[in-house]
């Protein structure tokens, strides 16, 4: 953590300033690994099924930028990777993209939950014991839902795309231990309404293994957890929850 930009802070009447950079501008750069548990169901029409997926593994990248202009929000970009492989033995009719797959038989699944999250944030705090944001998330979904089973006798794979942006209130603090390198940090977006509820977050340790003046290293390391429970998003319905640890690596220029 260090102090890179000129803050906002949103008070009950106005935006003030409230924490001054040491430098122009502040670029961090990230890349993770997460190792997931899925479990769930998804529905376009009639009864929701509910599939066993695989334990997989996903990447993410993200790119932050700081800068010192008052009132105006940092931004933060962040590609996740949520591809789940499952399948399921149809216990009664399920519909899909207008076919009726037979109970008793298997179905195989390939859902794309690939997604983007841009970030709009101001700084509360931001020193070397303290950092804390707050702002917006907004998730933009571009996937689809691939189906394979059986349906009339037939085998057949129907393929179902959807898209849509939610938007999410965004929260991040960070809490260094002096002397040591070593931080503890949370950041999460969550949405709740009506029948849809959204909610991303991680928390964990970082230990920056390199700190000078052109670059700082870090190692990151916790769980994330994530629950989708779109209401007809493009028609498509989801609840599905994927958890597990996370490990990366972050540069701040």
């Amino acid at each position: 953590m260090k102090k890179y930009c000129l803050v906002a802070a949103l008070s009950m009447a106005s935006l003030a300033p409230v924490a001054h950079a040491d430098t122009l501008l502040g670029l961090y750069l990230g890349a993770e690994g997460w190792q997931a548990d899925s479990s769930g169901s998804y529905q376009e029409k009639g009864n929701a099924q509910s599939f066993d997926f695989k334990d997989e593994t996903f990447t993410s990248f993200y790119a932050a930028l700081e800068h010192p202009i008052p009132l105006v929000p940092n931004i933060k970009l962040k590609y996740t990777e949520l591809e789940l492989n499952g399948s399921a033995t149809l216990s009664e009719t399920f519909e899909f993209n207008g076919k009726n797959y037979t109970v008793g038989t298997q179905a195989n699944t390939v859902t794309d939950l690939n997604h983007i999250d841009y970030t709009l944030y101001y700084e509360l705090f931001d020193n070397d014991l303290v950092s804390f944001d707050f702002g917006l998330n907004f998730k933009q979904f571009d996937g689809s839902i691939q189906l394979a089973g059986t349906a009339e006798g037939q085998s057949i794979t129907e393929t179902r795309d959807f898209s849509g942006v939610v938007p999410l209130g965004y929260l991040r603090a960070e809490v260094g231990l002096p002397m040591t390198g070593l931080s503890v940090f949370a950041e999460g977006s969550m949405l709740a309404i009506d029948d849809s509820k959204i909610s991303d977050y991680q928390v964990g340790i970082a230990w920056e293994v390199i700190d000078n003046l052109a670059v700082d290293v870090a190692i990151r390391a916790g769980y994330r957890s994530m629950q989708l429970e779109l209401d007809d998003v493009d028609d498509i319905s989801t609840d599905i929850d994927t958890s597990g640890p996370f490990a990366g690596i972050q540069l701040h220029f």
